[in-house]
Order: structure tokens, then sequence, then C-alpha cells
């Protein structure tokens, strides 16, 4: 009787750990330019940051180490707080209009016009445009004595308006110059989402004698879900970065009873004027953990399962 047997597992000769490394050299080549300028450029600064904010230092003398302390002092605050609370009151008021307009544009240019390609150039502009010129324009529109924005109120009959002396006049013109800003930024991201929605299902609404109000706030606003998500948390996370505008239009303070301070302004006054750089690291840091913690709410409540959820 013949036994069969199992043929021997042929040997395995182990290929040297040191020629797997050369072997994938060129890889580590490759990607190798990014991590060292990330090293450099990124990782330290934040690092050296981190340790510039546990000392007390003016930039030029000798640095004291102060632990905590700048920390401490960064909690109670007032300055900071009121920076905090001037920073969201202006996101809300620009992120709003700012995300329903750049919908309505998206929208127009989603559908059967001339001239898309002009209009999509013309609403980015702004976008790319630099911010110090574009202060400075808006410093000329805003302007009490010899604003362009009031001499067109005067021909119509409306009081002049002190946009840059009155606390809520200034965060509506520094809202305002947000929302010329990034609305377009938004439209084209918008716009790309809508080309990328499947036709079958505006085919399906249309049979079933949906409108366009309806198709609208039923099937487009809950398919574009993830890119409103997107506009959302970038919103937050430069929204709440807000300098060039307030520093321009305001100074270094935010103008009167500081309505336009923003956190980064009062980080910049704090280290680059006052040159008290140890303690405008811990305003950094600050910065850094409020925009996170405003990045992860706003995701999650855009998250929620009831959140845009599509009906019929």
């Amino acid at each position: 009787m013949a036994i069969l047997t199992r043929p021997a597992a042929p040997v395995l000769t182990p290929v040297p750990t040191r020629r797997k490394r050369w072997r994938y050299l060129p890889q580590y080549l490759a990607v190798a330019p990014f991590f060292v300028l990330f090293a450099v450029f990124g990782l330290y600064p934040i690092l050296y940051s981190l340790f510039l904010a546990l000392q007390r230092w003016d930039g030029v003398g000798p640095m004291q180490f102060v632990g905590l302390g700048n920390f401490e002092f960064l909690v109670g605050d007032p300055t900071f707080w009121d920076s905090i609370g001037n920073t969201l009151v202006i996101w809300v008021m620009s992120t709003i209009p700012m995300t329903a307009l750049a919908l309505l544009i998206a929208v127009g240019l989603h559908s059967s016009i001339r001239f898309k390609g002009v209009f999509r150039v013309a609403y980015f502009l702004p976008n790319v445009t630099s911010i110090v010129a574009m202060s400075l324009v808006f410093g000329s529109i805003f302007s009490s004595e010899f604003g362009i924005l009031n001499w067109f109120f005067g021909l119509v009959g409306i009081d002049p308006v002190p946009w840059l002396t009155d606390p809520w006049a200034i965060r509506v013109a520094i809202s305002i110059m947000i929302v010329w800003r990034w609305v377009g930024y938004n439209a084209i991201i918008f716009l790309a989402g809508l080309q990328a929605l499947p036709s079958d299902v505006y085919e399906a609404a249309k049979v079933d004698g949906a409108g366009p109000v309806r198709t609208f706030f039923r099937i487009t606003l809950p398919l574009l879900r993830p890119v409103l998500l997107f506009s959302v948390v970038m919103s937050a996370i430069s929204g709440l970065q807000i300098f060039t505008e307030s520093q321009i239009l305001l100074g270094n303070r935010g103008g009167p009873d500081e309505a336009g301070m923003t956190m980064v302004l009062y980080f910049y006054d704090n280290a680059f004027v006052n040159n008290d750089f140890g303690y405008g690291a811990a305003i950094a840091w600050g910065i850094f953990v409020v925009v996170v913690l405003f990045a992860i709410l706003n995701w999650r409540l855009i998250q929620r399962p009831g959140f845009l959820k599509a009906g019929r």
C-alpha cells in the first residue's frame, strides 16, 4: 500500500534587514523633503512656542522661567476672554450670511446661464486679493467722515453710521469684509459638490411633482452635507483667526472699547507690540485650544443624525 507523503515546504531565505531598508530608499528620499521642511518650519516652532510659553522674555534679555504662570494669568485675563467673545460674534455675523449667499451663488452658477467661467473667476477673485489692500479699500468705504458708504446714505436721506467708532458697527464692518472675501471661495466649493450630485435623484423628484424649493431643501442640502461640513469647519478655523481686517481698520487695540479686538490681534499686540513673547506664546496656545474645541463642536453638530436629513 502506497503511503502519500506531503511535499516539503520550500525553504525561504530571509532577506537581510539592511537590504530591505535599502530597497525602499528611493521612496524614503521622495517623501523626505516634506518631513524635513515640516520638522524645521512646523514641528520645531510648535515645540519652541510651548517652551517659550513657560518663560518670560522680551526678545532681547535672558529668559526667566515662570512655569505655568503665563497660562494662569491667561485664564484670568478679562481682555483675552473679551477677544474670544468678539471673535465669536464676528464669526457668527459673517459665517451665516456667507454660507447662505455662497449656496445661492453656487445654485445660480450650476444652472443654465451664460458666461459661467467669467462669473466663477469674478466670484473667486476676492479670495486671492491681498488682504492688506482689501482692508485699505474697505477703510475708505467705512470711514466715518469721508466714507463712500456714508456718502451714499446721505444721498438717500439716511443718517451716517459711525462704522469705525461704534462697537457693533465695527463688528458689522469686519463681518462684511469677511463675507466679501470668502463667499466666492465657498461658492466654488458648493458648486463642485452640486456638480457631483446624481442626476437620477432629481429626475425622480421631478416625477413625484416636487418643486424647486422643496427639491433644494429635501434633496440638495442633505446630499451636500459633507460639503457643508467641510465649509463650516474651515470657516470656524479661519474665522477664529481674524487679524488683518481688524488690525488695518482699527489698529492694534481693536478700535474704541476694543470692540474689534480678536484673539489673534490680542496675541499680536502682546507679542510684537509689547514684546512679551512668553505671554504671547501662551495666548497662541490658548487660541489653538479654542479653535480645536470650536471645530470639534461644529463637526459634532453637523454630524448629528437629524441634521439635514433627506426626506420626501
